[in-house]
């Protein structure tokens, strides 16, 4: 063999545990640069020159421009992500409710039919039973 082979053995557990923290610090950084880079467009607060100037300073100069965001502007971050899960609850509390609200409406005959038209489809009616039944829906008397 002319070059070296490395084993299993070669590798330190120490090693092993260092790298996985290295790799896990890394991933934590790709976190806290698109938690800031997000929270450079959600801010309301800042004109559109101002996104810009901390976007570029955020992303020539990585680093520095995360550390002086946070400093700066961090104490806000997480409020405006409060205030963006709370708008985001209250939106599917509406939907929630609309939805809810549409259910209580009456069912149209159309409605009925097509679902009575189902049953029959899957044989839990016979058709006398769905003709007894269509006849009291057309009447009106059904809702």
């Amino acid at each position: 063999m002319s070059g070296d082979t490395y084993l299993a053995y070669d590798y330190p557990l120490l090693s092993a545990f260092w790298t996985m923290m290295v790799f896990f610090l890394w991933i934590m950084w790709f976190v806290l640069l698109f938690r800031v880079v997000v929270d450079i467009f959600r801010d309301d607060d800042l004109s559109g020159w101002a996104k810009a100037g901390w976007l570029v300073f955020c992303l020539v100069l990585p680093f520095l421009g995360v550390f002086v965001y946070v400093v700066a502007r961090g104490k806000n971050m997480g409020r405006r992500e409060i205030t963006q899960a709370q708008e985001q609850q209250k939106a599917f509390d509406s939907y929630i409710r609309e939805t809810a609200k549409g259910a209580d409406r009456p069912t149209s005959s159309v409605d009925e039919l097509a679902r009575l038209s189902e049953i029959r489809a899957r044989g839990d009616i016979t058709d006398e039973e769905f003709d007894k039944a269509k006849q009291h829906v057309l009447s009106g008397t059904g809702r």
